[in-house]
């Protein structure tokens, strides 16, 4: 490299991104938050604290540069000592201006590993219950902002943190590259085939672990119920594994609608098999934001949703809400969503286009993200 290749290379301006991982979501919600830096003179190197290298991970994080620290989680217990300071070499090696971690463990690493500003980003509730994360957090306020997933989850937040001026704690949405994924869905047919699911059922629609926070136990009984009124030969299809899953075959046959029900496991890119369902129901007794709302949303699916948490703040006038764990309710809704018919569907769909592109997609949390009054970010923007 020459000296003005070197010169030209300390100039260039990067962000860091810290991800515990990427199993499950957080591979998209590292390419969320690289997205926010497109056509803006950064470079973003993503580093993830635990994970064997993947090229598919590499591609998938829309980074400049990805990192695979490859620790396990036994390895980051405790103070992490190691990773600090693998994160001390790395950050010498940049002109880092900003770093932007997810989920505890990065914001503390991030934190002790170096003296950039640091923008926290919590995708759960309850992550300063304890009073030693919340002394942590207070001893690096002058660099530490946080961002919740949802309203719901910047509230629990800013509970937790009441010496906190509000302000430093905001939301931004998670959000989908909506063309992207509505390009990779499989049509209804195709689905179904491979689903297994008659072509010819009305199909209620459901993802996610089967464990107690998804209460589909509440789904369950509540489809059971709306059954008399459903079209004939209505189907309950629950897509996902989980320690739960013989619990509620037993309560589906103690309902006497086994043959009703059907156990799909886990699907391999389940969100590109949405369209095999009519409507999507979700009965979570919390959820920090509800990202398959999001991809059920974008699949043209007419949403059920349980009226708490970040859920509420996907559905809120595109879909019905029903109170936690009211079984008549969710009844109720189901039979309802299942009369419309296609102008209605077709209305629905359309105010459900509408509210993705202005909350749920990358533009708009581009926009979001550059308005925050946030000083660290000014000061990027000069």
């Amino acid at each position: 490299m020459t000296t003005s290749e070197q010169a030209a290379d300390q100039r260039q301006r990067w962000v860091l991104q810290f991800c515990h991982g990427y199993d499950g979501p957080f591979l998209d919600c590292a390419r969320q938050y690289a997205a926010l830096f497109a056509d803006t003179g950064y470079k973003v190197c993503t580093v993830y604290l635990t994970g064997k290298p993947s090229e598919i991970v590499r591609l998938g994080s829309a980074s400049d540069e990805v990192i695979f620290l490859d620790y396990t989680s036994a390895d980051v217990r405790g103070l992490k000592l190691a990773a600090i300071r693998d994160m001390r070499r790395l950050v010498a090696t940049r002109n880092f201006k900003l770093c932007i971690a997810h989920r505890g463990k990065p914001i503390y690493v991030a934190l002790l590993g170096s003296t950039l500003p640091v923008i926290g980003v919590h995708h759960a509730f309850g992550d300063y219950q304890r009073f030693s994360r919340r002394l942590f957090a207070s001893l690096f306020k002058a660099r530490l902002w946080l961002l919740g997933v949802s309203d719901a989850v910047r509230d629990d937040i800013r509970a937790s943190l009441p010496g906190w001026d509000a302000s430093r704690i905001s939301t931004l949405y998670n959000r989908l590259d909506i063309e992207a994924v509505q390009a990779q869905l499989h049509d209804r047919d195709f689905a179904r085939e491979v689903l297994k699911l008659p072509a010819g059922a009305w199909v209620v629609g459901n993802v996610g672990r089967l464990h107690p926070d998804k209460d589909q136990a509440t789904l369950i009984r509540g489809f059971a119920q709306a059954l008399p009124g459903l079209p004939a030969g209505s189907l309950l299809a629950i897509m996902g594994s989980g320690r739960l899953e013989k619990t509620l075959k037993e309560l589906a046959a103690e309902l006497g609608i086994e043959q009703q029900v059907r156990f799909l496991g886990q699907v391999t890119n389940g969100r590109r098999y949405l369209r095999a369902f009519d409507c999507f129901a979700l009965t979570s007794d919390h959820e920090p934001f509800g990202m398959v709302l999001v991809e059920a949303m974008a699949a043209g699916l007419p949403l059920i949703c349980t009226d708490c948490g970040g859920g509420r703040e996907v559905v809120d006038g595109v879909g019905e809400l029903f109170p936690l764990g009211d079984t008549d309710g969710l009844a109720l809704a189901l039979q309802r969503v299942a009369r419309l018919d296609g102008i209605a569907r077709a209305a629905c769909a359309a105010r459900m286009t509408q509210r993705l592109q202005e909350h749920f997609s990358d533009q708009a949390a581009f926009k979001a993200f550059w308005s925050l009054p946030w000083p660290v970010l000014m000061r990027l923007r000069d």
